[in-house]
């Protein structure tokens, strides 16, 4: 049997044991997979074939025992080299039978009839199989019932080995070298798509195995919002330019963004940058286990509103690991306990002016005296590239 090569075995056995622990408190007889990053979490399968949504992959995770992947035949290979032994295969796309009947055999041997089969149903889940598909899975597997198990799944996931927060931590430190390069590598009159170009290949050149999300905006004042892809604007004296990135080493994700100032910046922008950095403290002073999700947000609220600044809505921060955006949200309305372990980021953001806004983010996990960062932090003053 193989390890895979990110993770030794062990660190295997004990996230399912972990999972097999949540399934008999909610007695539960088994755990349906579909997702990428769960699928990765328990087998160690680590691919970008993902991209193709051709193909449906299943693990089933049973209350005793190994795991069992449900899998195309052209993962065979691939899916042998991590730890499971039990790997059942179907030539994929088979317009008649995509794996429905084999994966009803599966639930069949390894769940009692009448069992309860745990499936992820709640916010931050997506089922990777087509929905009239799991409808004929659920008619053939006799007495065998699905239920919601979000929690399961999402309570485990989000407590962070010792080793999946040092691949963490490399990527963060891959991203700060990247950032780093960027007053070289940018300068006015360039436009924003090669500014995206230039940054994504000095991610790949400092580590990154892959770059899933590089996002940003660029604007006198600030800008509009932090999701646009690249345009053909050019960067002009007095823009704000903010680059974030969700760069991948290993199956883990960083996901954090700086701000730059293209000549003399505003001082509006400078007290913002400034009121951002100064959250950002009050909130690394102040993480503690067993705060709530919500605390922290009302935290970097009310740093904000003192400031004098007047805070975005939504969420100000979330959770981290192998999908760029895990649980819980740092919302006024998320009740998630906060736990040592946790890899969260920070992610405060102020209105400037109508339209114009300026965000901050840095990634941490929480210990249990306190956050310990993951990314290099951020310069106390506004970085100026020269017009």
């Amino acid at each position: 049997m193989a390890e895979c090569d990110i993770f030794p075995k062990e660190e295997f056995h004990d996230r399912c044991d972990r999972l097999q622990a949540a399934l008999a408190a909610r007695d539960l007889d088994a755990l349906l997979l579909t997702s990428p990053a769960d699928v990765f979490y328990t087998t160690g399968f680590l691919t970008r074939f993902w991209e193709s949504p051709t193909r449906p992959w299943f693990v089933v995770v049973p209350r005793r025992g190994e795991p069992v992947a449900v899998i195309p035949a052209i993962g065979r290979d691939l899916m042998a080299r991590n730890w499971l032994s039990d790997i059942r295969t179907w030539d994929a796309p088979d317009p008649v039978d995509d794996g429905v009947s084999l994966l009803a055999a599966t639930l069949c041997d390894l769940v009692p009839e009448s069992g309860r089969i745990g499936l992820p149903m709640g916010p931050e889940t997506s089922l990777r199989m087509p929905l009239a598909d799991h409808a004929r899975v659920a008619a053939a597997i006799g007495r065998r019932s699905f239920t919601d198990a979000t929690d399961c799944v999402q309570r485990v996931r989000e407590i962070k080995s010792g080793r999946e927060i040092e691949l963490i931590r490399e990527i963060c430190t891959i991203a700060g070298d990247a950032f780093d390069r960027v007053p070289g590598i940018v300068s006015a009159g360039q436009t924003q798509r090669a500014v995206f170009a230039a940054f994504q290949i000095a991610l790949l050149e400092a580590g990154a195995d892959w770059v899933s999300y590089v996002a940003g905006g660029a604007g006198p004042g600030g800008y509009g919002d932090v999701i646009s892809p690249a345009t053909d604007r050019r960067l002009g004296d007095g823009d704000i330019l903010m680059l974030d990135t969700g760069a991948v080493r290993n199956g883990y994700f960083c996901d954090f963004d700086r701000n730059f100032a293209i000549g003399r910046p505003d001082p509006a922008i400078v007290r913002a940058h400034a009121a951002l950095h100064a959250a950002t403290d009050a909130a690394l002073a102040t993480m503690r286990p067993g705060l709530l999700a919500r605390d922290v947000h009302r935290l970097l609220c009310d740093h904000l509103n003192d400031e004098g600044m007047t805070p975005l809505g939504g969420r100000l921060g979330h959770g981290l690991g192998t999908v760029l955006t895990e649980w819980p949200s740092l919302s006024d309305k998320d009740e998630t306990p906060l736990r040592d372990g946790m890899v969260l980021t920070l992610e405060p953001g102020v209105e400037i002016s109508p339209g114009r806004i300026l965000v901050h983010e840095e990634n941490l996990v929480l210990r249990a005296d306190g956050p310990e960062l993951l990314s290099p932090r951020a310069p106390a003053e506004l970085p100026v590239i020269a017009s």
